[in-house]
């Protein structure tokens, strides 16, 4: 008899209203494409945690931000620590699957990253800026950022749970998707005000080497990982987001060539984790 088939829980949730996005269509024609290679089933992030123990381990894709379904992720995560159960991305990402914890430590550690601190007495540190973005450590797709100036920082507690980034004037966002540590394939967004409307983009060999040293630091040797950043006017590339976690992933805006090697490159990564 053939050996059985991987099975894969495919953790998604459809219906979220992503601006500019379709989380539906991706996940629809992904897992359709991986059906080819593994047993699959869909379902939505509050059912993760009760469906799991049936497939041999749970891919955690496009399943909106945790703090919509904060209890039942910390209680999935539990329980699939608990049982040793394989989740993809692993859970010890260091990026956005922690929080933004990140941003104040590569800060401190003098990475190219957008200026972050979350204390008071560190605000000085920040460069100066016309306006300073003000958003919640837990927060997600742009839950309750504000633009402050800074003789009202002052008035805020800042005393942890909030970032504080300068206002950076880009000239785009560019992002860059990795499958465990093979780079795959980068868009841009060529107008500041359309942030959601991407193009291919073709990075030079400083741009990839930027983006790798973001996903060496994370050391994730398995899972997808979206690096995202912005050009300055200087030319700059600095880190807007390390997304390790559920980073949506824009395949409809990459040629049916990336798409079909992309997939290719992620059956390969679930296969060697299902391995190791």
């Amino acid at each position: 008899m053939p050996a059985p088939r991987p099975r894969l829980l495919y953790v998604t949730d459809l219906a979220y209203p992503a601006r500019g996005r379709r989380y539906c269509d991706e996940d629809i024609d992904l897992t359709a494409r991986l059906r080819a290679s593994f047993d699959l089933a869909l379902c939505h992030p509050r059912d993760a945690a009760a469906l799991m123990g049936a497939f041999d381990a749970v891919v955690v894709r496009n399943s909106g931000p945790v703090l919509h379904h904060q209890e039942a992720y910390d209680h999935f995560r539990e329980r699939a620590t608990a049982l040793g159960t394989r989740v993809y991305n692993p859970l010890h990402g260091r990026g956005d699957m922690a929080g933004k914890q990140y941003l104040v430590d590569l800060t401190a550690a003098g990475y190219p990253v957008i200026p972050t601190v979350d204390r008071a007495e560190d605000l000085k540190r920040l460069p100066e800026a016309g306006e300073y973005a003000v958003k919640p450590k837990a927060g997600a797709d742009s839950i309750g950022l504000r633009f402050l100036p800074y003789e009202e920082l002052s008035g805020l507690t800042v005393d942890g749970d909030l970032l504080v980034q300068p206002r950076i004037d880009f000239a785009y966002e560019v992002s860059f998707v990795f499958v465990d540590d093979v780079f795959q394939y980068a868009l841009y967004a060529p107008d500041p005000e359309r942030r959601w409307v991407l193009e291919p983009y073709e990075p030079t060999g400083a741009d990839l080497a930027f983006a790798r040293r973001f996903v060496e630091w994370n050391t994730l040797d398995h899972g997808v990982q979206r690096v995202d950043a912005c050009r300055t006017r200087a030319g700059e590339l600095l880190l807007v987001e390390l997304e390790d976690l559920n980073p949506y992933l824009s395949l409809d805006r990459v040629g049916e060539p990336v798409r079909v090697r992309f997939t290719e490159s992620l059956t390969r990564s679930l296969r060697g984790f299902l391995a190791a």
